[in-house]
């Protein structure tokens, strides 16, 4: 049966190459729409079967008579599995087929959230057999298998959107696609709103998980894996448009690949350890952003909410317009976008710790959507769209994946390290620190300037050598 599993998870083969022109075109147009929306969709729902546990926080520690710290290790454990999971799953996907790998993490996940309410009377069940586990190490454990199959979304997205469009339109439809993180997370919040004022928090875990298994389901007959797949050239041959790198040789096992273009990639490990910058300003910013106004500040809470709702609704246009202007003006090259934008986010972030105030509720909002606007444009280009320049396309999974474990460290780190920073230094401390972060990043994101350019020499394939004459 594993070997089966294996059999289905590996590449779809080649189907025969159509020479058609008009056809290609038209089943081009058809199958990158198919595609894109496949996957934005497919993703927007992970999200419901991820983010519904923050809604129902307050009916868990009512039904499952847990409370705030038993809450945040459930968190954190997810946060966690997910992280690394995210480079796993990377992996994964380079070496098997993306309708595939995002389906079955879908399915995997819907399961998990259909067990989820019922872990009191697994819990009882096993105590009556002589084992008794702690509620919250049992929804820890479960949650955090949850995070290993979220991980499992974004990878092959990432496969898809190298294989089905090209470098020089990649960071438009790369932000583009992102906004499904959004889309989701706006949608299932108003499921999840309505049901809880039903009485129905339950549901919150079996609709989702309902709609996760049937789409799924939907995904395995709607997506393909790359285009030569369906008799298509792939996209570079289809747009006349070069790879920025491309293997050295073309019988390289995946675990070469992997050392070259990921272990060994100097230019990769830069824009990880970016990322841990970014998503520590990001988290900083957006997690502790309410503590700041309501106890520095004087706000309400309602009102500390409503002035940092801001920060998450403008994140979406700021990475699709980062990624729109790259393709404009240089050429799907990011390193120029992301300095701009990370230039202007430590601005705003200094100017929303100066002028954030009870007085200045406009300016206030203004401020927390510019630091959501700026933050989402290195968000989405650095570890992704940047990433996935600087690499071969069959490490592409592999290198967001990996950019994407880090950046979750600097999630992590800015739930602890923020925590320190405002108690030891105040929250004058913890935006200085912000700003420092945006300087490290832009600092890291430099260096890839030339690499991703194209200016440092280009890693062609090897020809064989001409056989000496007789």
């Amino acid at each position: 049966m594993f070997s089966k599993l294996i059999e289905w998870m590996k590449p779809l083969p080649d189907a025969p190459r159509i020479t058609d022109e008009q056809k290609i075109k038209k089943l081009y147009t058809i199958w990158r729409l198919k595609m894109f929306f496949g996957m934005y969709f497919g993703y927007a729902l992970y999200y419901f079967t991820r983010k519904n546990l923050d809604f129902v926080k307050p009916a868990l520690k009512e039904n499952f008579g847990l409370d705030v710290i038993q809450l945040g290790i459930i968190g954190t454990t997810i946060y966690a599995t997910y992280g690394v999971g995210k480079f796993l799953s990377g992996v994964l996907a380079d070496k098997c087929n993306i309708r595939a790998v995002m389906a079955t993490g879908l399915l995997l996940s819907s399961l998990i959230n259909l067990a989820f309410p019922f872990l009191p009377n697994f819990q009882h069940f096993i105590a009556d057999h002589g084992l008794t586990i702690p509620l919250v190490g049992l929804a820890a454990f479960a949650w955090g298998i949850n995070g290993v199959c979220q991980s499992m979304g974004f990878p092959p997205v990432a496969k898809g959107l190298v294989h089905w469009f090209s470098p020089n339109e990649r960071a438009t439809k790369w932000t583009l696609w992102s906004s499904s993180h959004t889309f989701g997370a706006f949608f299932v919040g108003l499921l999840i709103s309505w049901l809880l004022k039903m009485d129905m928090w339950k549901a919150a875990f079996f609709i989702p998980a309902l709609m996760g298994i049937s789409y799924s389901v939907f995904m395995l007959f709607f997506m393909t894996d790359k285009p030569t797949c369906v008799g298509l050239p792939p996209i570079e041959e289809y747009r006349n448009d070069t790879m920025p790198v491309k293997e050295t040789k073309s019988d390289m096992s995946h675990w070469e690949i992997l050392k070259k273009y990921i272990f060994k990639n100097p230019f990769l490990w830069a824009l990880a350890l970016a990322y841990i910058f970014v998503y520590y300003v990001r988290f900083a910013t957006l997690d502790w952003g309410t503590m700041f106004l309501v106890e520095d500040r004087g706000f309400t809470q309602e009102g500390a909410v409503s002035v940092l709702k801001w920060m998450p609704f403008l994140g979406m246009p700021g990475g699709i317009v980062a990624g729109y202007l790259a393709d404009k003006f240089f050429h799907g090259r990011c390193t120029q976008m992301n300095l701009i934008y990370l230039g202007i986010l430590a601005a705003s972030c200094w100017g929303f710790y100066c002028i954030a105030g009870t007085n200045a509720i406009f300016w206030s909002s203004i401020l927390a959507a510019f630091i959501g606007f700026f933050v989402d444009g290195p968000q989405n280009l650095a570890g992704g769209v940047q990433a996935s320049r600087i690499v071969v396309q069959n490490a592409a999974a592999a290198a967001t994946g990996f950019t994407g474990m880090f950046g979750y460290f600097g999630a992590m780190l800015a739930s602890s390290g923020a925590a320190w920073i405002s108690k030891n230094y105040g929250w004058k401390g913890v935006y200085v620190s912000c700003i420092i972060a945006c300087f490290v990043a832009a600092v890291l994101i430099a260096t890839t300037w030339k690499k991703e350019g194209g200016s440092v020499e280009e890693e062609k394939t090897a020809a064989p050598e001409a056989e000496p004459a007789k």
